[in-house]
């Protein structure tokens, strides 16, 4: 059944490696070991490590084991010692039968590196049978007429024992007629003949007893014994005659019992008795008599049990056919059984491991061995597995086969593989056996963990409570168990000056973000950080992504009035001449709010006016106008209050007190009104007063001249303080911020103010509008420049 078997993936045939990672096979010769058998379970045969030039440590850390050929584990390695023992008693009969010598082929398998050494196991003979007849009595039918010297073979004894412990001579009791002669056969066994030295006569002595005994060659030798009684016959001269002196057929092992297998035939020409046939076996062995049966009258011969090629190949009968007179012949039928494939191939594995990491390089994952009891046809093999996977199969010696990765494999891509490996034979019909694994991708932290977004935007109210949860982050990692696992963290911030960790903080598990205190819009818009997600590899992964925070703004600031000023100091009188058409620009109320968007957008409404209809104001810009024309009867002093409102929800207010006073001309100077005083009692008084007014006032324009000089050169300077200008006292905020240039200030012009200083009362105003520096704008300070008021004494109101 020894064959050349080939395994190799049905779709990619390739040459067969004998010598694969540096395997190393020793010679044929290597390894031949002997021990007697029914040796008792644990007797030593060698020792291995000795034997392969191995240290005694070097056996277990290289996972030395031994695999025979049939599977059977005979031996047993001792990897702490490296001594090879016997696993059993062996028993040479059953394990050889009469084949001498008895050979038990194995390997020695090494996995680190990968090595197989073949070997092969003695068992020796021990005489422990004795031989044994078949049949205890023989019976002979001599005819009396037989010449001296003729021969009658006896049936031999069975000996399972091989060599010298086999049968080694036959004797006979001492008698006067017969002696033995040994003679052998072309199979190399011998057998006893009885040989007549003396004629024989029916009427002297007409039956003879003696017996025959089997020495084999053990040390002490063993016998058995068989009778065998002579029957002197009248004389019969005709023996009987075999058609054939060999019959050969051929049997399928499939063959059912009862199966015709050959039919001998012999004839004797004597008549009656002598000319009767009897046909029967002649010594054979226990095994064919069991396996097949002859009719003994008309010598057919027929299956008596069910054949089995892969234990007996073939069979030699020896028949025999005796007359009525005591005459025989003999003749040898040849039965060859003929192979089927009956047997489906066989897979043997000597390891596995079925866990393998991810990005590993090629590794081997599973050795095993296949074989096929049928031979030709029936016994070549080929071994694949199914396609399409990263796996492959590698042959090595003795039906050895490696089933390893094609490289490295991912985890993330697939975690779990079922190869199947079948093994067919060649046969009609072709049989195969498959064997499943399973083997499992275990994770190696090859995944940075990957958030949904590269950059999240948060919207946050101002005003807002602490510890508000404002928005999430997440991550996922495509990696299993703790290389999976995201911690959140929050970065250091790229701007220095970000107070970052009063601002935000974040949950380190899940990735909520909270505001750890309430945001104002008007001291911070917007602000932004980097956030980032760590696994618990070993080494651990990170990745991050940006969040941006906006602020939205709330209604929380009151718009404030710039101009005319409410801080308490004395009124500011805008001076009206009477001859002012409709619509003319008395004033305008300027005024900002610190919140953005609608929230900063103003509206302006006159509430209450000393005289309703004279006067009206913008509701878009603030401005004061009249809405008339005014006459001689319209009271000189009049006030107005102003409500300036934003567009927000709820809205916030502020007012704004104007006081106005109606003259003649510019060139008529104010003067206090009498409340209670004559007109005409008047006259000359005021003639004075308007004199020295006039002068005044021409006083007043030359100083406001040189003073709005003397402050524009303060303006470029940014002194605090420059001749004659001081920053007076008041309650104005540090700062207004308009984000959205709302209000009644825009970025196309500003306003700058001046008021006589030295007077309780304003006698003069004059309003001139700014080009502001726009390449000088900041977003942050759009209101700070684009609305700057200055008064006489040359202070910013900003």
């Amino acid at each position: 059944m020894a064959v050349t078997e080939s395994c190799f993936p049905r779709q990619r045939q390739v040459l067969f490696l004998f010598v694969f990672w540096g395997v190393s096979l020793a010679g044929s010769g290597f390894g031949r070991y002997s021990v007697m058998e029914e040796a008792e379970r644990g007797s030593f045969v060698v020792n291995l490590a000795k034997d392969l030039g191995l240290a005694v440590g070097e056996l277990a850390a290289r996972g030395t084991r031994v695999v025979s050929d049939d599977n059977e584990q005979y031996l047993l390695l001792d990897s702490q010692t490296g001594n090879l023992l016997t696993n059993e008693k062996l028993d040479r009969e059953q394990l050889c039968g009469s084949t001498e010598p008895c050979i038990l082929y194995f390997q020695i398998l090494m996995d680190d590196p990968f090595q197989i050494y073949r070997a092969e196991l003695r068992v020796r003979d021990t005489n422990d049978h004795s031989p044994v007849f078949q049949e205890k009595e023989t019976a002979l039918k001599i005819p009396e007429n037989t010449a001296e010297g003729t021969a009658f073979r006896l049936e031999r004894a069975q000996d399972p024992d091989g060599g010298l412990n086999s049968i080694q001579n036959y004797t006979i009791s001492p008698n006067s007629f017969f002696h033995i002669k040994i003679s052998g056969s072309d199979e190399g066994v011998i057998y006893p003949e009885l040989v007549l030295d003396k004629a024989l006569d029916r009427e002297e002595q007409g039956e003879l007893s003696l017996t025959l005994t089997a020495l084999d060659g053990g040390s002490p030798p063993r016998s058995g014994t068989s009778t065998v009684h002579i029957v002197v016959l009248d004389v019969n001269d005709n023996a009987p005659q075999f058609t054939q002196a060999l019959y050969e057929t051929q049997v399928p092992e499939n063959s059912p019992v009862g199966s015709l297998i050959v039919k001998v035939s012999a004839e004797d020409v004597d008549s009656g008795v002598n000319g009767e046939v009897a046909y029967s076996f002649f010594d054979v062995s226990e095994n064919i008599r069991t396996t097949f049966q002859i009719n003994p009258f008309s010598g057919e011969i027929f299956l008596r049990e069910l054949l089995d090629y892969e234990l007996v190949h073939s069979y030699k009968l020896n028949i025999q056919a005796i007359d009525g007179g005591g005459l025989s012949a003999r003749c040898r039928v040849l039965v060859e059984v003929l192979d089927i494939n009956d047997n489906p191939p066989e897979l043997i594995m000597s390891s596995f491991s079925n866990y393998i990491a991810e990005n590993s390089p090629e590794t081997a994952l599973a050795v095993f061995k296949i074989k096929d009891r049928d031979s030709g046809e029936n016994g070549k093999m080929v071994c694949y597995i199914q396609e399409n996977l990263p796996f492959l199969l590698k042959p090595s010696v003795e039906n050895f086969y490696i089933l390893m990765t094609e490289g490295a494999l991912d985890r993330e891509s697939r975690a779990e593989y079922n190869i199947i490996i079948t093994v067919t034979d060649l046969g009609i019909p072709r049989l195969k056996t498959e064997h499943n694994l399973t083997v499992l991708v275990s994770d190696v932290n090859d995944n940075a963990p990957a958030f949904t977004q590269t950059s999240y935007t948060l919207f946050v109210s101002e005003n807002n409570s602490p510890a508000l949860h404002i928005g999430s982050v997440s991550a996922t990692d495509r990696d299993s168990g703790t290389n999976a696992q995201v911690t959140y963290s929050l970065l250091p911030p790229q701007d220095t000056h970000l107070p970052l960790a009063s601002l935000v903080s974040i949950n380190a598990d899940n990735g909520h973000l909270f505001a750890l205190r309430s945001l104002d819009y008007e001291a911070l818009q917007a602000f932004e950080f980097r956030v980032g997600a760590t696994d618990r590899g070993s080494p651990a992964l990170s990745s991050e992504a940006l969040v941006r925070v906006l602020v939205l703004d709330a209604n929380d600031n009151s718009p404030f009035v710039l101009y005319p000023l409410q801080n308490g100091s004395a009124p500011c009188t805008e001076l009206v001449p009477r001859a002012a058409e409709p619509g003319y620009l008395v004033t305008k109320v300027v005024a900002v709010d610190g919140d953005s968007g609608q929230n900063a957008w103003l509206s302006f409404q006159l509430l209450k006016a000393t005289e309703p209809g004279l006067f009206g104001v913008w509701a878009h810009n603030g401005e004061v106008r009249t809405a008339r024309l005014l006459s001689e009867r319209d009271a000189a002093k009049h006030r107005l209050l102003v409500l300036v409102k934003d567009n927000g929800e709820p809205p916030r207010s502020a007012t704004a007190t104007l006081h106005v006073l109606l003259v003649d001309g510019f060139s008529q100077p104010y003067l206090p009104l009498p409340e209670a005083a004559p007109a005409q009692a008047q006259a000359d008084s005021l003639t004075v007063y308007l004199v020295v007014a006039l002068a005044s006032v021409s006083s007043l324009f030359l100083f406001s001249v040189l003073l709005f000089v003397a402050v524009r050169l303060c303006r470029r300077s940014r002194a605090a303080s420059v001749g004659g200008c001081s920053v007076p006292e008041g309650p104005f905020p540090g700062h207004l911020v308009d984000v959205s240039g709302t209000g009644t200030l825009s970025q196309s012009y500003q306003y700058e103010v001046c008021l006589s200083g030295g007077s309780e009362t304003s006698a003069f105003k004059f309003l001139k509008p700014i080009i502001p520096d726009i390449q000088a704008q900041d977003p942050r300070k759009k209101v700070e420049e684009n609305s700057t008021f200055r008064n006489s004494f040359g202070f910013n109101i900003q």
